[in-house]
């Protein structure tokens, strides 16, 4: 019984490769197969773990999605029109929201909220540093100042524990981030953007179908961001939404997305407001009503295999997989994050450990970099407009800096890795290569230091 009084973890740490064959015969089916790891590395040489492909993306089935494709080609109507209504109408029923609105892409889908929402110059907009640039972006664009907040390394989302110490009297929203498909902790944003009387801005762009408690995250702020681009889970090539239940909120985005032209309760004669031309055209709505078929199921393969991987490398030592808040009933896996702490791995580089892991056959690759500290911030704020919209104390770029120093963000993205979506797609066996690569990896670790 001795065997049921220690941990897969501090055995790991501690045992050689020799006892870790042997102990295959414990009755420890998520180790996986010896064979697979007995090899010397790959990037030294050796047999990969895995030699056959990955699920591809998109997936594109000729049988089931090409007729409604063709027909939009064939018709000539390839600007907006009603095939682009029929998938604002069966994606707003999807998220569970009363209006939808698409666009030509996600970052366009952050503008044109953000700008229904009368967010602009002067206003200050708290933002987690760990995310994709255009986030921030579209921030900059809008002559707002963002405001980083740390993140939270566990979950890799914005902490919510920090936002209050950020507030400002100049402060007008908060614009929290699902990334990577997880849910950020909505309940707590949103109590204090009640508390401060602060806009929510979501952006779920890497997060569809994703849910706290069962609802669907995109409908807990004042309006919610998607991306369809062709990575994202939900592809067309260039696409996005933004959705919402205000119906006067709704139909300002719908006109400034259309030029300021008229719309419903935006009443008028020619270009009423100031607009733009955000439209999605007919041809990438066909594409999203196809794929949207396969989103569920797929959304639920990856909730499957995420589990499954996380069950099979959570007592690797060194290897923190992420951690969803309480109350997420389901994630979207846009991407699988885990941490890599490399003191448990002889000291190795996180970037040879992802070249190690590559050879073995598992694309895997490093997280984002800290958005905080890059000269765009520096470029935007010598800037004409921002010179003209800040005193320049204010666009003092090292007192800024000083500011918006986010210490855990730093050392969550020295450490994060990452799967994409497509690997979550396949078997329990292909989570098992995964996982056999890395304990390989583990098991070798002091032949590549």
């Amino acid at each position: 019984m001795r065997k049921n009084r220690i941990t897969r973890r501090q055995f790991l740490t501690s045992a050689s490769i020799g006892s870790v064959a042997a102990v295959a015969s414990w009755g420890h089916p998520s180790f996986g197969t010896i064979n697979k790891r007995a090899s010397a590395l790959a990037i030294l040489g050796g047999q990969p773990v895995r030699t056959k492909s990955f699920p591809a993306w998109p997936i594109w089935d000729k049988t089931t999605d090409e007729e409604l494709v063709l027909s939009v080609l064939r018709s000539g109507i390839w600007s907006r029109a009603k095939v682009v209504s029929e998938f604002e109408k069966k994606y707003a029923e999807l998220i569970g929201a009363k209006r939808c609105l698409a666009t030509t892409n996600g970052t366009n889908a952050l503008l044109v909220s953000l700008h229904t929402l009368g967010i602009g110059a002067g206003d200050e907009v708290l933002v987690p540093p760990y995310t994709f640039i255009a986030t921030v972006d579209v921030i900059l664009l809008s002559g707002a100042m963002p405001v980083f907040v740390d993140t939270d390394p566990e979950t890799f989302q914005v902490n919510p524990d920090k936002i209050e110490e950020k507030i400002t009297e100049n402060t007008k929203a908060i614009l929290p981030v699902h990334i990577y498909g997880l849910p950020a902790n909505m309940y707590k944003i949103n109590d204090i953007a009640k508390k401060h009387n602060l806009l929510v801005i979501e952006d779920a762009c890497q997060a569809w179908l994703a849910e706290l408690r069962n609802k669907k995250v995109g409908t807990f702020g004042d309006l919610g961001c998607f991306s369809f681009q062709t990575s994202k889970n939900l592809p067309c090539g260039e696409g996005g939404a933004v959705i919402g239940d205000d119906e006067e909120i709704m139909d300002r985005a719908y006109s400034y997305h259309n030029f300021g032209r008229p719309y419903r309760s935006v009443k008028g004669r020619g270009y009423v407001i100031l607009g733009t031309k955000q439209r999605m055209a007919e041809y990438q709505a066909a594409i999203l009503i196809t794929q949207m078929k396969r989103l569920e199921e797929q959304t639920d393969r990856r909730n499957e295999n995420s589990n499954y991987l996380t069950s099979r490398i959570k007592d690797i030592p060194g290897i923190i997989p992420h951690k969803l808040y309480e109350g997420v009933t389901r994630a979207a896996y846009h991407l699988y994050p885990f941490r890599y702490k490399k003191e448990n791995f002889n000291g190795l580089s996180r970037r040879k450990f992802l070249s190690a892991l590559n050879a073995e056959g598992i694309p895997c690759s490093g997280g984002y970099t800290p958005l905080n500290k890059m000269s765009y911030l520096e470029d935007a704020f010598n800037s004409k407009n921002f010179k003209k919209i800040y005193p320049k104390d204010k666009l003092n770029i090292d007192k800024y800096s000083a500011q918006n120093q986010c210490p855990d963000n730093d050392q969550l993205c020295e450490e994060a890795a990452c799967f994409s979506q497509r690997l979550l797609l396949g078997t329990k066996s292909d989570m098992d290569d995964i996982a056999d690569a890395i304990l390989k990896i583990y098991e070798n670790r002091d032949k590549l230091t």
